[in-house]
């Protein structure tokens, strides 16, 4: 007997292999260009996976906005964007080369689909917040993503950004933080202490949701949802996930992978299957 996949189990399939491909991608432009920043963006490639996987499956461009505020993760979003035939393969080989629209932090000039320029942690929270009161004061059925940091919780801007989110109950407003626990320096609760996150975001007014930012599935079944209210998603994910040298170390947040090491690591990402 075939079994028949549902919807569900299809699009978790898709983004599992478009989240695996971009994993190999981000490793290929970072050994290229020599840039830094491959544990960060590996850590949230599943989620933004997910995120650009449901905004081109939407009726329509406008149903979802997407807003990528810790920019130095820029290769995982033009990695995915690449693969959805939004950015060309072209740009692609001049990642961070003198002239290039691909710069090391996100840039909204290469694609429609990023809204945004970042690079300050800080910033797109504050101009999801605005996107979110625009487009529910004209109605709009459109759904802001707004994906952070944890290191980003340091900032000021956030939790100001968090009270006008609850004074305007932006129920069309979900914050995502990437949960890996590292920052530029070392571990988040050595260089700020964070927890308990989830309560200082519920006691903002938010409606908190704590998942693997590593399971397809439940990342595609969570950020489809409709929600009522303000809702801080907490996804847990891994610095360098997916090559077993990157993982959970502060070195690689700075450091680009040689040929050989390149080698190693997209021979394990080849080998991985969820």
């Amino acid at each position: 007997m075939v079994k028949m996949l549902s919807n569900s189990e299809n699009a978790t399939i898709e983004i599992q292999d478009l989240a695996k491909k971009s994993r190999l991608l981000v490793l290929e432009m970072t050994n290229k260009s020599k840039a830094s920043h491959v544990g960060s963006c590996l850590s949230v490639i599943d989620i933004l996976s997910t995120i650009y996987f449901l905004q081109a499956n939407s009726k329509n461009f406008d149903e979802i906005e997407v807003i990528l505020s810790k920019g130095h993760a820029a290769a995982a979003a033009y990695s995915i964007l690449a693969n959805l035939n939004e950015i060309s393969m072209q740009d692609i080989n001049k990642y961070c080369e003198d002239g290039s629209l691909l710069n090391g932090h996100i840039s909204h000039l290469i694609s429609p689909k990023i809204r945004l320029s970042t690079g300050s942690l800080g910033h797109g929270f504050p101009f999801g917040i605005g996107l979110a009161i625009a487009n529910l004061q004209k109605l709009k059925e459109i759904k802001t993503f707004v994906v952070m940091s944890d290191g980003e919780c340091d900032e000021g801007t956030t939790w100001e950004s968090a009270l006008i989110a609850n004074q305007f109950k932006l129920k069309n407003l979900v914050v995502v933080i990437d949960r890996n626990f590292i920052q530029s320096l070392g571990r988040t609760e050595d260089v700020m202490k964070l927890e308990p996150l989830a309560e200082k975001w519920e006691s903002f007014g938010f409606q908190v949701i704590e998942i693997d930012g590593h399971d397809h599935g439940l990342l595609f079944e969570t950020l489809n949802r409709k929600f009522e209210v303000p809702t801080c998603i907490i996804a847990s994910t891994t610095k360098g996930k997916g090559v077993s040298y990157m993982e959970d170390t502060v070195l690689w947040h700075y450091r680009s992978p040689n040929l050989e090491e390149l080698a190693q690591a997209k021979s394990e990402v080849e080998g991985t299957e969820k």
